[in-house]
């Protein structure tokens, strides 16, 4: 492929990512080139600094810059929608996709799916579901036999007691996130999201005209929150913590002594509800162990626990996930469903039940991917830990690592320009080594790039590969 077919192709599809503003919890870029058409320097593109197929990424989307029409009929967008920033995992992710399919060789360690298939006695049950004439709606709430079995799933596994009528299938462990978020969030609610996030909480949060407040983690705590610092966030706003352990982005997991010691903080506060994303709990490396914050001491009333099976039983296209919590909430988000999706796809959940009945923890299928990702990430550690400057917190569950890269910040890559912050870091390893991964300020910590091991070791390799190089210039300028 030319040079100009691949710009034309990041041109058409990667405005996006172009127009993508910093985060508003994180560092706000400082030089030209960021992921903001407005503010790349059009100077470093006729210089040649940057290449052409960078520059093309400053181009705006007609589509959502034109004016309304100057006809009589108002078609602006609402400025609740108009707030909304686009996630850079998807951004990126799609991006990296049209450019494969387009015949770039770009190496994809930007999206958060598994690389296996789906279990075979899994994706069975759904076409028998299929071929059996099971493709009609199903209760709003998901089928009985499905919540049954997420019932004994949460007896056996993490040694909590739930009815089914406590337990919300929807389509996706996001859908289960946002429709929390908007049952027990008023205006002007807090929502205590510790940074680094997943890219959708901050956002969600926003949606329920609640106020994010983010608490800042440490690469040497191994991104987890320490307890004085939620204890000082803490006012009579403050409505729900979300906490992701396994979490996404850093793989970090929580033990369950902090765990402990957040809940005694917590229960000091009768309107702080917990909203615990548990979708990572399968894909967890030893001795590191689970935790459900549902079942600590005095936090089963108000733990919501969001889980589901995209990512350990790689089922990420079923969309299909779930809520377990308190009953009058669980029924206010069944209420909200009604309104939205109604009811998950019926194929999806005679599929769930299916993996659910693998045995504990996905049996022996899913310990055969975990035993995969562990390898990957041993292999990642070692290859990138032993690059001068490069500061890594080793993962203890998930399959992310998120690399703290900021000793490269302040170097000049020749034929690309200034690299300040980890979007200009990560359009440098996609633009000249075709590497896809996702800038940390998407995830608020603008220090670190998260890379995401769910690809084959081969494929790791020649990634490492890339990266040591794409890095070995900027030494000679950079302040390592």
């Amino acid at each position: 492929m030319s040079l100009q077919t691949s710009s034309a192709v990041i041109s058409s599809s990667s405005a996006a990512i172009a127009r993508l503003e910093p985060y508003p919890d994180s560092k706000n870029p400082i030089g030209s080139i960021r992921f903001q058409p407005n503010h790349l320097s059009f100077s470093y593109c006729k210089s040649g600094k940057i290449s052409s197929r960078i520059c093309a990424m400053s181009k705006p989307n007609d589509a959502e810059t034109q004016s309304p029409s100057s006809s009589l009929v108002d078609t602006s967008l609402s400025p609740r929608v108009k707030s909304l920033k686009p996630s850079k995992t998807m951004v990126i992710t799609d991006l990296a996709a049209t450019l494969v399919q387009s015949g770039v060789p770009i190496i994809r360690l930007a999206a958060g799916e598994p690389d296996f298939d789906t279990p075979k006695i899994v994706a069975e049950a759904g076409i028998n579901a299929i071929r059996e004439g099971f493709t009609r709606y199903t209760l709003n709430a998901g089928t009985t036999e499905l919540r049954e079995a997420i019932c004994r799933k949460l007896q056996e596994e993490n040694g909590l007691s739930y009815a089914p009528d406590q337990i919300l299938v929807s389509n996706g462990a996001k859908q289960s996130l946002l429709q929390a978020v908007l049952a027990v969030c008023s205006p002007g609610d807090e929502v205590i999201i510790p940074a680094p996030y997943w890219v959708s909480y901050t956002e969600q949060a926003r949606l329920a005209d609640a106020t994010p407040v983010i608490i800042p983690t440490k690469i040497s705590d191994n991104f987890l929150l320490d307890p004085k610092d939620l204890e000082s966030k803490l006012t009579e706003k403050s409505r729900l913590l979300i906490l992701c352990s396994p979490s996404n982005p850093t793989g970090s997991v929580y033990p369950k002594s902090l765990l402990e010691e957040l809940a005694r903080i917590i229960a000091k506060h009768p309107r702080l509800l917990v909203l615990s994303d548990e979708i990572y709990e399968h894909i967890i490396y030893a001795p590191a162990t689970h935790t459900s914050f549902a079942s600590l001491p005095d936090m089963y009333e108000r733990t919501l626990t969001i889980n589901g099976f995209s990512k350990a039983f790689a089922m990420t296209g079923w969309r299909l996930g779930y809520l377990a919590g308190p009953k009058h909430i669980v029924a206010a988000c069944s209420k909200l469903q009604g309104q939205v999706s109604s009811g998950a796809s019926s194929i999806s959940q005679k599929a769930g039940v299916a993996a659910l009945g693998l045995g504990k923890a996905g049996g022996e299928t899913v310990a055969a991917m975990v035993k995969a990702y562990r390898e990957r990430r041993d292999f990642l550690v070692k290859s990138l830990g032993d690059i001068e400057g490069v500061k890594i917190s080793e993962p203890q569950g998930a399959f992310y690592l998120f690399i703290d890269f900021s000793a490269y910040y302040g170097s000049e890559a020749e034929g690309f320009g200034l690299i300040n912050d980890s979007s200009s870091l990560a359009l440098y390893f996609l633009d000249k080594f075709q590497v896809a991964m996702v800038p940390g300020d998407a995830f608020g910590d603008d220090s670190c790039i998260r890379i995401s091991y769910a690809t084959s070791l081969d494929v790791l390799r020649a990634a490492v590969e890339k990266i040591k190089k794409a890095l070995e210039p900027l030494r000679a300028t950079g302040s390592v």
